[in-house]
């Protein structure tokens, strides 16, 4: 047609300047190959897809179901916790008008749960057998926990204070000592409870000089609380005369 020319002729066109129309060209043929592009990559993710879909889904399931569980889980805990927490008041009120039947919730309680409670409820059940009277009971259960080591090591050392706390009067002295002389040492929490404990053995046994070094060392130790160190040196002063 007149006046029309190819887009190389660089003259004027029913299109617009030759420049235009090499820009409009060009974005449309740029649009053609992306639509193009964009096709052949949803039609390989579309293959893609087809090819992992199963693993996909699966690979979520799974993560949902993981989380899930985990949540369950969380809940289960804090609910068991929760239970056992009752379960060992109830025991505590059942001690003040039944210890019989109170020394079987707590050794129930024990038995079924672990953790803290489980110990607790343990010392609970040793001391309400020898509130029964059975004093050599409460000591066979407060050793058992000492030597018990599935438990903690603070709940292992406190047994073992109370049961020399509680032997004192009856088992040999020797045997305290040597029971003790693991919980002497820092930074063993119950160290100067453990000290007092084997200086009050020590002059059972007859053994006073022993016993007097053994509250020097507990007397002098800045970190002991102030009572056991004024007790000590109360102690120490009556030796003396």
């Amino acid at each position: 047609m007149p006046g029309e020319r190819g887009f190389a002729s660089g003259r004027p066109t029913r299109y617009g300047p030759p420049e235009f129309v090499f820009d409009l060209g060009e974005t449309l043929l740029a649009d053609i190959f992306n639509e193009i592009d964009e096709d052949l990559r949803r039609d390989r993710l579309d293959k893609l897809w087809q090819r992992y879909r199963g693993w996909v889904i699966a690979l979520a399931v799974a993560i949902v179901a993981a989380t899930a569980a985990g949540a369950a889980w969380r809940d289960y805990q804090h609910g068991q916790a929760a239970a056992i927490a009752l379960q060992y008041g109830e025991a505590e009120a059942l001690a003040k008008t039944d210890p019989v039947k109170a020394t079987v919730a707590f050794e129930t309680l024990a038995a079924e749960s672990g953790g803290g409670y489980a110990v607790l409820a343990r010392l609970q059940a040793a001391a309400l057998v020898a509130r029964g009277g059975d004093e050599p009971g409460r000591l066979a259960g407060l050793k058992a926990i000492a030597a018990d080591e599935s438990v903690d090591e603070p709940y292992r050392s406190l047994a073992a204070i109370l049961a020399a706390q509680y032997g004192i009067d009856t088992e040999p002295p020797a045997d305290v000592i040597q029971h003790l002389q693991p919980l002497t040492q820092a930074p063993n929490a119950w160290r100067f409870s453990a000290l007092e404990l084997t200086a009050l053995a020590q002059f059972k046994s007859g053994d006073k000089p022993a016993a007097i070094q053994t509250y020097k060392q507990l007397a002098d130790d800045l970190d002991a609380p102030q009572s056991m160190r004024a007790r000590a040196t109360e102690i120490i002063a009556a030796f003396s005369h």
